[in-house]
């Protein structure tokens, strides 16, 4: 497996290694002794999936109180996969990380707690699945803007997002409640 840090400090991109033939292929999608080495030691406490059309973006999501990790990965289909960093404590706050995760190349995205997450469906439909640190808590999540100015993620956008009424809402980053 190789780990590899993005521009985001703690947001690892994670290639696992595959064993593949003409019949199909095998891959350890989670170790706890190889990510505890990598500084992912969880413990997750709940899997999430999730499909969506293309277009759809989802996020910028987090939880203020009881942060959640996420160990993130697109099952079918093909997602631009976002993190910020939401820490003012850290080096690389305010900034972001976007890497293409999909079925193809089977990378993997370790988004520590203390930044928040989105994604953006490339395909015409994608499953999502990510295991979480924290237990989801809705009275505690938060959504920044997609587009806010000041953080200015490069969407790979052809038109407008299709997005939830609460994503729309989403609060500028300059407003967020963020982390210390």
């Amino acid at each position: 497996m190789k780990v590899s840090q993005t521009a985001v400090q703690g947001v690892l991109l994670i290639e696992p290694q595959i064993h593949g033939d003409d019949r199909g292929f095998f891959y350890e999608s989670w170790r706890q002794d190889v990510y505890a080495e990598a500084g992912i030691a969880g413990p997750f406490v709940q899997d999430n999936h999730s499909r969506s059309a293309k277009g759809v973006l989802r996020g910028i999501h987090y939880q203020i109180q009881q942060p959640q990790g996420k160990l993130v990965r697109a099952t079918r289909g093909a997602v631009f996969d976002v993190a910020v960093d939401l820490r003012r404590s850290s080096p690389s706050f305010g900034q972001w990380t976007g890497h293409e995760l999909s079925e193809d190349n089977r990378l993997m995205l370790w988004v520590p707690p203390g930044c928040g997450h989105g994604f953006l469906t490339l395909s015409d439909e994608a499953d999502f699945q990510y295991k979480c640190t924290a237990y989801y808590a809705p009275e505690h999540e938060r959504t920044i803007l997609w587009n806010d100015p000041d953080i200015g993620i490069g969407w790979p956008l052809d038109g407008d997002p299709s997005l939830s009424g609460k994503d729309a809402q989403g609060v500028p980053f300059a407003e967020a409640e963020l982390y210390p």
